[in-house]
């Protein structure tokens, strides 16, 4: 065996998406191409002035320098339940069924290691987030591709997977609003979420990022707001998209307390908690005003109109999302998602995300995020049109 060999649990990983478009991107513009970057959904605008104001106080802070609590500083875990009993009506009681995160992404790929052993079967949507796939991976399990179709609103057919398979899974992930289809979810949905899980032993996680990221007066609910779903499972959420904070690395998990324990578990294990800086700046963020969620969702509103009025314009078909910064297009006839993207880049220098890099069921579509002005967005479409596809 060579020394630096691999482990197996390496070798099984797809190559991770954005790492490849990353290097694909770098290339088209060292030969000095203008690169509108539509790939990579990273929110362009900048954390609310009272959230950093409220960081910069907490970093000054002695108190704060020190190793912060693994669980999470209590007045944060408090901050998350009254949100979550504000915004949802669900009550969460803070030092049993909430837990910080270092981000929802560490959350999510470590939830697998407290309750998936080696063997065992997850149920993943695909086209998904990637990290659902690997977090079960990591674990040694196994995943179960759940696709998500247009018949089907991008919602999995529970009654489509085998009885065999779903009796013997561990937890099935979700993901509304979604990401990458933007697609959304009614409470009817979760309900049978719910049913499904009771009846088979499967914990639900939720992943609910986007929940915030909203247009047209439409509010999703939470999965955690259904009778029953506190029993079953545990939702993930980000301070990311919704208060511009990808950079600071901050989330949460609600729900079940022994879910939420055995995270907690894995995490006091391997990592030492978030800054309690940060933590204050969540506090803000969570309890501060929340016009900033607004004018967020306003500014992407009109970009999501502006893209998807100049795509469609463009001969593109697409649906017109209610939640998420994302655009799920149809791939014009005689192209491969792979295809249509590598020609975007090449030839209108703009980087769009293939849908098939999200899983297999993804063929046929590209996704693109609204991370960029206006005016830049008016930019793309013309670059489209002039690809006559």
């Amino acid at each position: 065996m060579e020394r630096f060999e691999k482990a197996e649990r390496l070798r099984r990983l797809p190559p991770y998406l954005f790492k490849e478009i990353d290097r694909k991107k770098a290339e088209v513009r060292a030969r000095g191409v203008d690169i509108i970057d539509l790939g990579v959904g990273d929110p362009d605008l900048p954390t609310p002035g009272h959230i950093v104001e409220a960081m910069k106080k907490a970093v000054e802070d002695p108190s704060n320098h020190r190793y912060p609590s693994y669980s999470g500083m209590e007045g944060f875990r408090e901050a998350v339940a009254d949100w979550y009993q504000e915004r949802f009506n669900v009550t969460a009681e803070p030092l049993k069924e909430v837990l910080s995160l270092i981000g929802s992404k560490e959350g999510i790929a470590h939830f697998p290691l407290a309750f998936v052993n080696p063997g065992d079967t997850v149920l993943v949507p695909s086209p998904a987030y990637p990290v659902y796939n690997i977090g079960t991976l990591f674990a040694g399990g196994r995943s179960f591709f759940m696709p998500l179709l247009a018949e089907n609103g991008f919602l999995p057919d529970l009654e489509a997977i085998p009885h065999d398979v779903a009796s013997s899974a561990r937890a099935i992930f979700i993901n509304y609003p979604n990401n990458p289809t933007a697609a959304t979810a009614e409470p009817e949905f979760f309900e049978r979420v719910v049913a499904f899980a009771k009846k088979h032993g499967i914990i639900v996680c939720h992943d609910a990022a986007y929940s915030e990221m909203t247009f047209d007066g439409f509010h999703p609910s939470s999965f955690l707001e259904i009778k029953g779903a506190m029993e079953v499972g545990v939702e993930f959420h980000s301070l990311s998209k919704t208060y511009n904070m990808t950079g600071w690395r901050i989330g949460f998990a609600v729900g079940n307390a022994s879910a939420i324990e055995g995270l907690g578990a894995v995490k006091s294990n391997i990592d030492s908690g978030v800054f309690q800086a940060v933590q204050m700046a969540g506090i803000e963020a969570l309890r501060g005003d929340q016009g900033c969620v607004a004018e967020m969702c306003a500014i992407y509103q009109r970009r999501r109109d502006v893209m998807t009025e100049g795509l469609i314009s463009a001969g593109f078909k697409l649906e017109k999302p209610k939640a998420t910064f994302y655009l799920w297009v149809k791939v014009p006839a005689g192209y491969t998602s792979a295809g249509i993207t590598a020609r975007l880049l090449e030839e209108a220098g703009l980087v769009v995300t293939p849908g098939n890099g999200f899983g297999e069921p993804g063929e046929g579509y590209f996704r693109m995020a609204l991370t960029q002005k206006e005016d830049r967005l008016k930019e793309a479409i013309k670059r489209l049109k002039a690809l006559s596809l």
